[in-house]
């Protein structure tokens, strides 16, 4: 019998798997490629958690999955920390379907275990978890969340005491605990009763609210330039059916928002984004209603967060009377200026943290102020353990403004996470500060293009589901690596980057040196007139995601390059 089939024989034949479920693995019996796609392998725990489709099976996510890999996580605290137990583990929740089922089940799991649970209320953005852990002294966190994914899709993102993801060595450690856990038979798990009963469920969610909102309070940059315009100044903010729609009301009006417009349609929690399917504010399409509202109400800037609100994304009407929409590095940049520019002292020791797939243009902006860049791998965990490294002193930094291409951004270090919370309060504050000098967010972007150079970023992300797209995958970056092309758009190819094996190739006089960055399968080709190109399978979705960056003297040029970069390249790898 196939391996797949004999642990699909198994989930039937458990009397761990309760009956409803196996109703599920009994319709696709005569479908021997669903069982397959279902049972080939367990969906893995990576570095940052997981993250798949819901459904019965090893290779899904469900009730049994989350319960292993907070076994996992949980053999993992009690060995690495002897006050484990009463320091606890904290858990959130977005918007999908069964969040709250898989957070509960968590915090179930935790109390087997003797360890204490907090678990909100209801659901909350991903920020605010990681705040709580810090706040509450735990050692852990969980936010049940499938981000910006399709509706089909839930997820599990791990937390380490410091607020951040999980990084080195805790990862890697981590990850051995959960696939120890060879059998569902292993899982201590506590009944909501017992676990109240004892002591070792909390729930919070109120005091935690507050002491977010404050900490947020402190970051404007200038706290009172939205209520100077606030007569003029209209804002419409989308949550996608998601998380932040509570906590940003509550910011923008708490810093004198008063003509705030919520897309009613995508107000509410709905696990099945009704309105857009795919949640994700990077995608024009979920500004359709949002641009209806926009157009109605006389507002001339719309913000959308993902389901767990660590990202935003805007668009914003054109002087021609076009809605367009800025991309992530744009909104990066335009945050970074505004912030240097506007503060009342800038650090010596100042830094900016971002990427290695984020737009170069940042160094250039950095420079002007005299403050310094930090780049880390592609991941905002990376960012946030920075972070804890300028707090222990490891290095005599301050931690002024982290950013990501894919929409991520951090002010303050209140989250050692990306917070779309606390970058919506800072957008509406700088589209304020505009409105007051009279110009606009387009206006600003074309200033800084002038100032700066033009630089434009392009990604093309390319999903391959399912056993023989996974293989795909490793296919392209194994055959990018033994036969890395020397030439691009008819330049040569300076500098490879691989992160895997942590070197830097000159490929123009054959030096190597050693990338002080923890390991990870990304290739970066940077090419005599720095143009950036970055091949990079996604850790938390079925896709392959190529980055590139190039820059030019004009607009017109830099846009034609761009494109000529991409199709050039995708010839080669696809």
């Amino acid at each position: 019998m196939k391996e797949y089939m004999k642990k699909y024989e198994e989930w039937l034949a458990s009397d761990y798997i309760e009956a409803e479920d196996k109703k599920e693995l009994e319709a696709i019996r005569d479908d021997e490629k669903e069982i397959e796609e279902r049972f080939y392998q367990d969906l893995e725990f990576g570095t940052g958690g997981l993250r798949g489709i819901r459904g019965m099976g090893t290779n899904r996510i469900n009730e049994y999955v989350i319960r292993k890999a907070t076994q996992g996580l949980i053999n993992y605290m009690l060995k690495n920390d002897e006050k484990a137990k009463e320091k606890g583990i904290v858990i959130a929740y977005d918007s999908r379907i069964k969040s709250y089922e898989f957070a509960l089940n968590t915090a179930l799991v935790a109390a087997g275990n003797g360890v204490k649970a907090y678990l909100f209320e209801s659901l909350r953005p991903t920020p605010m978890l990681s705040f709580a852990v810090r706040e509450l002294g735990a050692l852990s966190g969980v936010v049940v969340t499938a981000s910006h994914n399709p509706s089909e899709y839930n997820g599990y993102k791990a937390y380490w005491e410091d607020g951040a993801q999980v990084t080195a060595p805790h990862d890697v450690l981590i990850i051995e605990e959960v696939k120890k856990m060879t059998d569902l038979s292993q899982v201590k798990i506590a009944t909501e009763e017992e676990a109240k009963k004892n002591g070792l469920l909390t729930i919070i969610g109120k005091e935690i609210d507050d002491k977010f909102i404050a900490e947020l309070k402190k970051l404007a940059i200038k706290p009172n330039i939205v209520k100077e315009v606030a007569d003029k100044l209209k804002v419409v903010y989308t949550p996608l059916n998601g998380t932040g729609n509570v906590p940003v009301q509550r910011i923008l009006k708490d810093i004198g928002l008063k003509n705030l417009y919520v897309v009613k349609e995508q107000e509410m929690p709905d696990g099945n984004f009704t309105t857009v399917g795919y949640p994700n504010p990077e995608d024009p399409k979920v500004f359709k209603l949002g641009i209806k509202l926009a157009e109605e109400v006389g507002a001339k800037i719309i913000m959308a967060n993902d389901p767990d609100a660590d990202r935003i994304g805007i668009s914003i009407k054109s002087k021609t009377g076009e809605w367009i929409y800025p991309n992530g590095n744009q909104v990066g940049i335009l945050l970074s200026e505004y912030i240097l520019s506007n503060m009342k002292k800038i650090p010596e020791n100042g830094v900016i943290i971002s990427t290695v797939v984020s737009t170069p243009m940042l160094d250039k902006v950095a420079k002007a102020y005299g403050v310094e860049v930090i780049r880390t791998l592609t991941g905002f965990k990376f960012i946030g353990e920075k972070i804890k490294e300028f707090k222990e002193g490891k290095y005599d930094k301050e931690f002024i403004f982290g950013f990501e291409e894919s929409y991520g951004y951090l002010r303050g270090t209140h989250s050692r996470d990306k917070d779309a919370i606390v970058a919506t309060m800072l957008i509406t504050e700088m589209v304020a500060y505009f409105e007051s000098i009279g110009t606009t967010v387009e206006e600003q972007i074309e200033k800084m293009y002038e100032k700066y150079g033009y630089y434009k970023e392009g990604i093309k992300a390319v999903t391959m589901q399912g056993k023989e797209g996974a293989e795909k995958i490793v296919s392209i970056m194994k055959n990018l690596r033994e036969n890395s092309p020397k030439e691009i758009l008819g330049k040569k190819v300076r500098i490879l980057n691989d992160f895997l094996l942590q070197k830097e190739k000159n490929l123009i006089d054959g030096t190597e040196k050693e990338l002080i960055l923890p390991k990870s399968n990304v290739l970066q080709f940077i090419l005599e007139d720095d143009t950036y190109i970055t091949a990079r399978p996604s850790g938390t979705e079925p896709k392959i995601k190529f980055y590139f960056g190039v820059n030019a003297d004009t607009k017109a040029g830099v846009e034609e390059k761009l494109s000529s970069a991409m199709e050039d390249f995708l010839k080669i790898v696809m």
